[in-house]
C-alpha cells in the first residue's frame, strides 16, 4: 500500500481475518482492521534485543492520520535510544496501585516489624485517609507530590492526623523504591511540611492529686468500679508507666523481692519498671485469680483487661479532672520528679525513655541551679551585711 491518507485509511474494508496495511513512506507504520471493521494505527519494531513489538497508536477516528504518523515517528526515535515502547506499557499496566503497595507494606512491613498496636493504627490511617484521598487504583509510579499535599491539606483541621497520615505514605513510598515500583529518590512525600503540632502536657496539682485519690477509695468502697480497673489507675499514677504496660501486666513479670516489674515487651523493648513503695502495696493488694496469668484480668476468662477507657471517663468526671487523659498520668509521674530536684537523666531511665530529648519537654520544671546558686549567695551576703554568719568567702589578693 502506499502512503496513508485519510481516504486510504477509509477506503480499507474489515476481512474474515486482520489486516495489516503498511505505509510505504514510513516502514513499520500501519492500518490494522479488525474482522469488527475497528480500525487502529500500529507500529510494528524490533527492540535492542531483536525481538519484535507492536505497539497500537490509537483508534481512527480517535487518532488522525497525521498525528498517528507523528506519534510513530517519535516512537521510532526512542526505539533508536534503546527504548521499548510496547515492553514500557505493558508494565505499566501491569504495575501495583496504591492499594497493593497497602497490602504489601502491611504484611511485609507494618505487622512483621511494628507492634500490634503501632501496625493497627497505620492500617487505620491507610483506610481512612491514604487510599480516599490518593484512590485505591492509582498507580504508585503515578503518585506526586501535588497528590501527597492534597490530602494533608484535606486533613489540615485535625493536623496531627495529617503528620501521621504523611508519615505513613512516606514509608509506603520509601519501601516502594527498595522493592523497585518507584525510581530511587523519587519519595513524593519529601519537601512536603509537616503541620505545627502543640504536644499537651497535662500535668495535675497536689489538689488534683487529692481529689483523684479520694475518687478512687470512693469508687473502691462503693464498687462503683472493678477492683482491677481501680488498681491499674493506681499503679499507673505510682510508676509512670504506658497504659500498654499496665494492663498487659504478666504475674510472671512482677519481681516483688527486687521491687520492679520485669516486662519482656514495651514500646521501646524489654524494660525494668521500679517499684516504689506505694507501687508495691497495689500490687500486694491484689487477689490472684487461679490459673490467670493477667495482674489484671478482664471480664473474659484468660483475657487481660481490654481498656481503662469507660472507667477512667467516669473516675475523672467524679473528680473533677475534665480533660485529663489516662497518658497524663505519666507526664504526672515525670513533672513530679522533675520538680522534686531528680535528675532529668534519671526521669527519662524511669520512664524507659530511648532518648533524651523526649525527657526534656520537663526540664522547665526542674529546679534551675543558676537561680539557687544566685539565691544562695544573695542570702549570704545580706546575712554578711546584718552582722549574721553568712561565711562570706575571702578573695585571695591579686599579686602585681
Amino acid at each position: 500500500m502506499a502512503k496513508l491518507t485519510n481516504r486510504s485509511v477509509a477506503a480499507v474494508k474489515p476481512g474474515e481475518r486482520d489486516i495489516v496495511a503498511w505505509d510505504d513512506e514510513l516502514p513499520g507504520f500501519g492500518l490494522r482492521v479488525k474482522p469488527t471493521g475497528v480500525k487502529s494505527f500500529v507500529v510494528q519494531y524490533r527492540n535492542k534485543h531483536g525481538a519484535s513489538r507492536r505497539y497500537t497508536l490509537g483508534r481512527v477516528g480517535v487518532v488522525s492520520t497525521e498525528k498517528a504518523r507523528r506519534d510513530a515517528r517519535d516512537l521510532f526515535a526512542r526505539v533508536q535510544r534503546g527504548e521499548d515502547p510496547a515492553q514500557d506499557r505493558k508494565a505499566a499496566r501491569n504495575a501495583p496501585t496504591i492499594r497493593e503497595l497497602a497490602g504489601r507494606y502491611m504484611t511485609d512491613f507494618a505487622i512483621p516489624h511494628k507492634k500490634p498496636a503501632g501496625a493497627k493504627q497505620d492500617e487505620r490511617n491507610i483506610r481512612c485517609h491514604i487510599l480516599p484521598a490518593l484512590g485505591e487504583r492509582t498507580k504508585v509510579a503515578d503518585v506526586s507530590r501535588a497528590d501527597v499535599m492534597k490530602m494533608c491539606n484535606g486533613l489540615r483541621h485535625t493536623p496531627g492526623a495529617a503528620n501521621r497520615a504523611r508519615a505513613v505514605l512516606s514509608k509506603m513510598m520509601n519501601l516502594a523504591e527498595i522493592w523497585g515500583t518507584r525510581p530511587d529518590g523519587s519519595n513524593p512525600c519529601r519537601h512536603v511540611k509537616q503541620f505545627p503540632v502543640s504536644k499537651r502536657q497535662r500535668f495535675l496539682g497536689t489538689d488534683e492529686f487529692a481529689h483523684l485519690g479520694t475518687t478512687l477509695v470512693e469508687a473502691e468502697h462503693a464498687a462503683l468500679e472493678s477492683s482491677a480497673a481501680i488498681a491499674a489507675i493506681r499503679l499507673l499514677v505510682f510508676t509512670g508507666s504506658r497504659r500498654g504496660e499496665v494492663l498487659r501486666l504478666k504475674w510472671s513479670e512482677v519481681d516483688i523481692e527486687h521491687q520492679c516489674l520485669r516486662l519482656t515487651d514495651s514500646k521501646t523493648g524489654p524494660k525494668v519498671v521500679h517499684l516504689n513503695a506505694p507501687a508495691l502495696e497495689v500490687l500486694n493488694g491484689i487477689e490472684r485469680k487461679e490459673g490467670c496469668q493477667w495482674v489484671f484480668p478482664g471480664r473474659k476468662k484468660g483475657e487481660p483487661l481490654v481498656d481503662l477507657k469507660g472507667p477512667w471517663q467516669r473516675i475523672r468526671a467524679r473528680a473533677g479532672l475534665d480533660g485529663l487523659r489516662i497518658h497524663d498520668m505519666r507526664h504526672s509521674f515525670a513533672s513530679v520528679g522533675a520538680a522534686g530536684g531528680v535528675p532529668l537523666q534519671m526521669v527519662g531511665l524511669l520512664l524507659g525513655h530511648r532518648h533524651t530529648s523526649t525527657t526534656e519537654r520537663y526540664s522547665h520544671l526542674a529546679p534551675d541551679p543558676l537561680k539557687a546558686a544566685n539565691e544562695m549567695i544573695g542570702e549570704r551576703i545580706a546575712a554578711a551585711m546584718q552582722g549574721e554568719s553568712g561565711e562570706v568567702v575571702e578573695l585571695e589578693k591579686r599579686r602585681n
